[in-house]
């Protein structure tokens, strides 16, 4: 079995968040300040008080380091907030092979899909394609595959800048083709791949789906797209940024600011050009049909909310299966804050058993 993050959080820092989480809420609303209601939508005290423990912190801000230094700090930040480490029956590190060599992968098997072969998602993770890891989202991979029963594999892609577009798209598709080829070598049922990842991750998930539909296969059976970036066009003019954009610009975690930052580091000086491309901005292919069954999940405070819930649309114009889940009091990136308090988590729990029954068949 896997250790838990190579560089584990404050433990008093995660023991200290856990113990403001478990306040009764009208305690924790006090200490979170007013209630944050927007768009008709009301700020979930969990989170209200965890951003203003995060706008505390005298750690400089993300997009303000360097590329490596970025990722420490994400790395840090999710493990203090991911709790302690699920038990999964069996948990493996191993690799798959992308578009230029063999990846890092994590292969999760919970108890209920020991007996071979299983259905599997492949996982890609969030990070703004720049930063995240195997380890950055290890409480993630292991509460979808002990609440879906399913094994869950984490591939560990190649980051920008030092590997920019499309190197993260042609790998997350090299490794569908590559799991599908050798799915005994995994476990799967070469008919029960799924493909899923939260922000960056979705949106690899989604351009792999509509790349597999493109060629003729192998395609997935069931997309998982968890907030996924799906327009890295329109944010680039602030004439058409999303209503969602525009509200949650800044103060919810993920930031605007944050964003250009990721694509800066992801699209080099061509980011006008590349991010045009449908593997970068989904949502602008021409033709979504044929694509895999989806189940899109947006987080109301969240500057991605509205190109999530617009692909979901423009998938079910296409006449694709799907279902759109919006967590209204919920902000970017609380896939990875399954440990303190509950709202997350029971939104991981929900999503499990969803993708339970997109890989049944």
């Amino acid at each position: 079995m896997s250790a838990y993050p190579s560089a584990p959080p404050d433990r008093i820092e995660a023991a200290a968040l856990r113990r403001l989480l478990a306040l009764p809420r009208g305690a924790m609303q006090l200490l979170a300040g007013e209630p944050v209601e927007l768009d008709g939508q009301r700020l979930e005290t969990e989170i209200q008080l965890l951003l203003r423990v995060m706008a505390a912190d005298p750690r400089p801000a993300m997009e303000t380091l360097p590329p490596d230094g970025a990722r420490e700090s994400i790395r840090h930040a999710a493990g203090s907030v991911a709790g302690a480490p699920i038990a999964l029956a069996r948990i493996t590190e191993t690799t798959v092979q992308g578009a230029e060599g063999a990846l890092p992968a994590r292969l999760y098997v919970p108890r209920e899909a020991l007996a071979e072969p299983a259905p599997l998602l492949l996982y890609f993770h969030g990070g703004g394609w720049v930063v995240g890891d195997l380890d950055s989202h290890d409480a993630t991979c292991r509460l979808l595959a002990r609440t879906a029963g399913v094994r869950v594999l984490a591939v560990d892609y190649r980051l920008g800048p030092e590997h920019r577009f499309p190197a993260a798209p042609d790998d997350a598709l090299a490794a569908l083709r590559h799991v599908h080829a050798h799915a005994g070598d995994y476990g799967a049922d070469p008919a029960r791949i799924g493909v899923g990842g939260d922000s960056a991750g979705g949106n690899l998930s989604a351009a792999t789906a509509l790349q597999a539909a493109r060629d003729g296969g192998p395609a997935p059976a069931f997309q998982l797209l968890i907030y996924p970036v799906t327009d890295n066009v329109a944010p680039q003019r602030a004439a058409t940024e999303t209503t969602s954009y525009r509200l949650f610009a800044d103060g919810f975690f993920l930031t605007a600011e944050q964003m250009r930052w990721y694509r800066g580091h992801y699209f080099g000086t061509a980011e006008a050009e590349l991010a045009t491309d449908e593997r970068a901005s989904p949502l602008l292919a021409a033709d979504l049909s044929g694509v895999a069954p989806a189940h899109v999940v947006t987080a109301g405070f969240d500057p991605l909310r509205d190109e999530g819930e617009a692909y979901a649309a423009r998938l079910r114009e296409a006449g694709v299966p799907v279902t759109l889940r919006r967590h209204p009091g919920l902000i970017h990136g609380f896939v990875n804050m399954v440990g303190p308090g509950r709202v997350s988590r029971e939104a991981v729990i929900e999503m499990g058993g969803v993708l339970r029954a997109g890989l049944s068949a």
